[in-house]
């Protein structure tokens, strides 16, 4: 194994050592080696005579702010999160700004949300591949390595950490195929050291960096702030977890608000049932009896291909306690993951494991999490037993289809991943549920659509895979169901503005009786019945807007508020809001203006800005104050 001191050094090897072309894997998230890659990056893009192809997903960027009150608010906050040192992948830039060189190819099979929407080279290169198949994919491509970030502990082990997920996969393959296969690792000093399956000896790199050039942060996502519909969202998926079950989450607001209601569930029973007892008065009842409200005695076991701050909750909390006996390790385990990202205090604790939770939890190869085509198949399938599996999904139509992943235009705003695993794995494992959830309605220009739509194009998910479906207004059980029944189903969940319409488009094509009407609770489904659910669950003490803390101040929870209501509003909205802000007054808000330097405007353009924020603000104080 060689030791590099500088990524200079480490650039040289790889061009010395692979000539005119490079073909390299990067690992998805957190596990990317920016400098390195960059410096990669930057020698092919100043040298035309060489190539390069890079494959990879979910390439993180710190978000660049699209209007100057954007920059004035997130300006400051990432300088503190992210720091002024953080390389942003030069490779991302360039796409961003459609610069890439010719010489260079990038693929990606899986973005982050949204970023690369309309963007020619960079949905043009994209690869539509399920997580458990990109391994087979690399040997297929024939590419020569992969660079990656690893960490070492301080008696000189080294671990795969965030992202053994595919680089363990490749490996064999390789091995297997007889084919030589490069492994660079770049030591992050700030990188938590996790065991299980990541920890590897050093002779399964063929280089390490070890530099004090790498100093920065490690991308760490803000916390998310959670709204009242996804907080609807959460309380009902809390009630499909069983007791002594197995439990896959992903990462987002959705997926926060589940671990919110989860939590509440185990630590505050007496609450939750209170509002159980309120949501079965005023909603849809779900049309299974499995469901669950009781406290997690006998815990849960996690296996996910993505670790992320919820896991973190549920073992603190003292649900995700359910150990398994791990037969290739033959180790128990509460947790298997594949990748983790999350939020800095979600790194720090991964950082400061008891010793008790660092020998619980083992980050491992996707193969192993993802699906049940293993060595030890049975043994997998007698321990993922009482499984919840939770996705999200953009739409879904009224057959019970997905699309969760690309818009009808073909254009791809993050990818299959391993949804499509996980739903599969589900139809496989008895008593077991593969819950899809999402917000009823979207709003576009201005106007509410429905998420429900009779026939949205691209789906990811087929529907003869379909199974649960959560939204605000409720739970559909959909498994095993007849057409008409899954469209009744969906109905009853499905916002009352767009029921009618969809129960008509289903009539005429001849797929439900023709009598059938919607019943009387499920034609209440209004936004305004959320929010009177809201402001008793708030009583409560629940449904808080941060509630696992936040990496904002007070002063900027408020403004990213009063920003994000002025960016969903339409012109002729914003109009009435800076007229509201010109008979404020600016005392009312001093903290809130100074952070954004408009206290004091200098130029025409500020006082406008000062003025319509002003208005923001006081909008949403009267909102709360109303509450």
């Amino acid at each position: 194994m060689k030791v590099f001191s500088s990524i200079k050094q480490a650039e040289e090897y790889i061009v010395s050592k692979f000539g005119n072309e490079l073909r390299f894997a990067i690992p998805l998230g957190l596990g990317k080696p920016n400098q390195l890659v960059n410096a990669l990056y930057d020698r092919v893009k100043n040298q035309k005579n060489l190539k390069l192809t890079f494959f990879t997903a979910l390439s993180l960027d710190i978000p660049q702010p699209k209007t100057e009150l954007e920059a004035r608010f997130t300006g400051p906050f990432f300088s503190k999160h992210f720091g002024d040192n953080y390389p942003r992948l030069h490779y991302v830039e360039d796409l961003q700004n459609n610069q890439v060189p010719e010489n260079i190819s990038l693929h990606e099979f899986y973005f982050q949300a949204g970023t690369t929407l309309g963007n020619l080279h960079a949905q043009s290169n994209y690869i539509s591949l399920n997580y458990t198949h990109v391994a087979q994919s690399i040997l297929e491509m024939n590419l020569d390595g992969v660079i990656q970030l690893i960490a070492k502990s301080p008696d000189g082990r080294y671990s795969l950490s965030c992202n053994p997920d595919l680089t363990l996969d490749v490996v064999e393959l390789y091995r297997t195929h007889g084919k030589p296969f490069t492994v660079l690792g770049v030591v992050h000093p700030e990188l938590p050291f996790l065991g299980g399956d990541a920890e590897v000896s050093p002779d399964f790199f063929e280089g390490i960096v070890e530099s004090s050039e790498i100093q920065h942060k490690l991308f760490a996502t803000p916390k998310n702030s959670i709204d009242e519909v996804e907080h609807m969202i959460g309380l009902h998926a809390s009630r499909m977890i069983r007791d002594d079950g197995t439990l896959q989450i992903g990462i987002g607001s959705l997926s926060d608000a589940l671990t919110a209601s989860t939590v509440c569930r185990h630590q505050q029973n007496d609450t939750y049932k209170s509002l159980l007892a309120e949501l079965d008065k005023k909603f849809v009842l779900p049309s299974s009896k499995d469901i669950h409200s009781e406290i997690f005695d006998k815990g849960l076991y996690g296996t996910s291909e993505m670790i992320m701050d919820g896991f973190m909750h549920l073992r603190q909390a003292g649900i995700l306690k359910r150990s398994i006996r791990d037969h290739e390790e033959n180790a128990l385990r509460y947790l298997h993951g594949a990748f983790f990202l999350g939020s800095k205090s979600f790194y720090e604790w991964l950082r400061n494991l008891s010793e008790i939770d660092f020998a619980g939890l083992s980050m491992t190869r996707v193969s192993k999490v993802n699906d049940l085509y293993d060595a030890h198949e049975l043994a997998l399938r007698k321990q993922r037993k009482n499984a919840r599996f939770f996705n999200t999904c953009m739409q879904m139509s009224l057959l019970g289809g997905a699309a969760s992943e690309t818009l009808g235009n073909g254009n791809v705003v993050s990818g299959v991943g391993g949804q499509y695993n996980f739903v599969a794995m589900s139809h496989e494992l008895p008593d077991s549920y593969s819950v899809l959830m999402m917000k009823s309605t979207r709003e576009k220009a201005g106007k509410r659509e429905s998420n429900i739509a009779w026939n949205p194009s691209q789906l990811t998910i087929s529907r003869h895979l379909r199974d649960v479906v959560i939204t605000e207004y409720g739970i559909a059980f959909l498994k095993g169901q007849s057409d008409s029944e899954c469209i009744k189903r969906l109905l009853m969940i499905c916002d009352a503005e767009f029921q009618e319409e969809l129960l008509e488009i289903a009539r005429k094509n001849k797929k439900i009786d023709p009598h059938w009407q919607i019943p009387k609770i499920a034609r209440s489904n209004t936004p305004a019945k959320i929010a009177e659910f809201a402001r008793t669950a708030k009583a409560h003490g629940q449904f808080k807007v941060f509630p696992f803390g936040s990496d904002f101040s007070p002063v900027e929870e408020r403004l990213q508020a009063a920003l994000l209501n002025l960016k969903e509003k339409p012109r002729r909205q914003l109009i009435k809001t800076l007229v509201s802000g010109i008979t404020g007054n600016a005392l009312d808000y001093k903290e809130e203006l100074e952070r954004m330097k408009l206290f004091k405007p200098q130029s025409l353009k500020e006082i406008l800005y000062q003025r319509v924020l002003l208005g923001s603000l006081k909008e949403l104080a009267l909102q709360n104050r109303l509450q």
